[in-house]
Formats: C-alpha cells, sequence, structure tokens
C-alpha cells in the first residue's frame, strides 16, 4: 500500500479516497489578519533593523525582553524603549536529534534560552545555538547573533540566524 508523508503524519492512500484526509484541488482563499501589539510590532521592527529591543519599567529597574507594555512585577505600565546588544548567556538548552515534526537528523539542533546582555536577569528569547559542538554547550556560554544580511530581514524573529559562541 502506498504512504504519503502529509504534515508529519504517515498516511495510507485509502485514507484519501475514504475521505479522512480534506484536500484541497486549489489554494483555499483563506485570508486574515494578525495583530501583535505595540511591543511585539515593535520588538520585530528592531530585529529588522538588526536591533534587539526591550523595554524598561523604571519602578523595579527592569530591562524585558522581548518587551512588554505591561510590567508583570510592578502591575503597571512599562517606561521606555531599550536598545541592548546582540549577545547574551546561555540560560539553558537542549540537544535535539529530532525536528520539531518528529523526523530524526544525523547532525543535533541545540535550542536555548538566551539571556540578552542589558536585559534583566532571566529575560532572554528562544533560539538555535550554532558554530559549536554540543558537548562544548554549556549554561552561562556566551553567545552573539549572528544575523541575516540586512537585505534579506523581514521582521521576524528569524532574522537572527543563530546564537553562536564568543
Amino acid at each position: 500500500m502506498k504512504m504519503i508523508k502529509y504534515g508529519g503524519i504517515a498516511l495510507k492512500e485509502r485514507d484519501f479516497k475514504e475521505g479522512r484526509v480534506i484536500v484541497f484541488r486549489d489554494a483555499p482563499k483563506a485570508k486574515y489578519l494578525w495583530d501583535c501589539g505595540v511591543a511585539i510590532s515593535r520588538f520585530l521592527k528592531g530585529l529588522k533593523e538588526g536591533k534587539i529591543i526591550g523595554r524598561r519599567c523604571f519602578r523595579c529597574s527592569r530591562v524585558m525582553v522581548p518587551p512588554r507594555m505591561f510590567c508583570e512585577v510592578c502591575f503597571r505600565g512599562t517606561d521606555e524603549w531599550v536598545e541592548l546588544s546582540d549577545t547574551g548567556r546561555v540560560n539553558t538548552y537542549s540537544i535535539c536529534y529530532v525536528t520539531w515534526d518528529m523526523i530524526r537528523i544525523k547532525e543535533p539542533q541545540i535550542p536555548a534560552v538566551i539571556e540578552i546582555d542589558g536585559a534583566s536577569r532571566g529575560m532572554g528569547i528562544l533560539h538555535l545555538i550554532s558554530g559549536v559542538k554540543p558537548e562544548e554547550v554549556h549554561i552561562g556560554m556566551k553567545v552573539r547573533a549572528h544575523w541575516k544580511r540586512e537585505e534579506e530581514r523581514t521582521g521576524s524573529i528569524r532574522d537572527i540566524l543563530y546564537f553562536e559562541p564568543i
């Protein structure tokens, strides 16, 4: 029986014939809009410009990355935008031999939470580490963002290709 790989799930040909799977012959005309809000919109704009942007709360002196318009410690609005370094330290990491859709890979991916320099302790972003052997990665390792070329950036977290050791 013929097997078809569809969205990470192996389907059998009979699944299609018996109508268990919806198949569009033409592209669906699905349109939607999504608003990421003031803080994340500014963060994404900063990424397109090759900058990491945070938000400061004057009352508790926290600098939040990703930015927030409301301080969840002080229960008040945050006060100013802050441009931060594109360096940081590994807070935690994993060594993954399967992709997000459960495909086994030979060379592992290393997702990590990176605490950005200049942000408050515990503030960071989830991203990939590259340019290092898995056995050499460690908590506290100093890393720097490796950016896409300026003309390739779109205003996405993927404008940072990965973080690499410094």
